[in-house]
């Protein structure tokens, strides 16, 4: 798969994750389609991507033996590690580490990461 193809996997995931984890109405900017995403977002999506996709190929599976949490917890820390690329002082919550995220956020960084694994597999 190609990143910019793994980049809009890793954004309909986050779509998907947000409808079914948010509580209540989600913001627009949450579910905003990959045709209207900036640039910055889908970069950043791809690279997150990438990162998920080559520690998945270089585990040999074995990373199918992480927890939810496990899985949720590496595309946080790669998507924090994008926000700081692309922003010079990025948002608190852009940049929060796992403790504290919403738990939609968490369960939607699992959902992601699961939803490369199967793309990968």
């Amino acid at each position: 798969m190609s990143q910019i193809d793994g980049a809009r996997l890793f954004r309909e995931a986050w779509i998907t994750g947000v409808h079914q984890h948010f509580p209540g109405e989600p913001k627009p900017g949450y579910v905003t389609p990959w045709d209207d995403t900036p640039q910055w977002e889908r970069d950043a999506a791809g690279s997150v991507y990438e990162q998920v996709r080559q520690f998945i190929e270089i585990s040999s599976g074995h990373a199918a033996r992480l927890s939810r949490e496990q899985k949720g917890r590496f595309v946080a820390t790669c998507w924090t590690a994008q926000m700081f690329k692309h922003f010079e002082d990025p948002k608190p919550g852009y940049v929060a580490d796992w403790p504290d995220l919403p738990k939609w956020q968490q369960e939607t960084d699992a959902d992601i990461f699961e939803a490369i694994e199967k793309a990968a597999s």
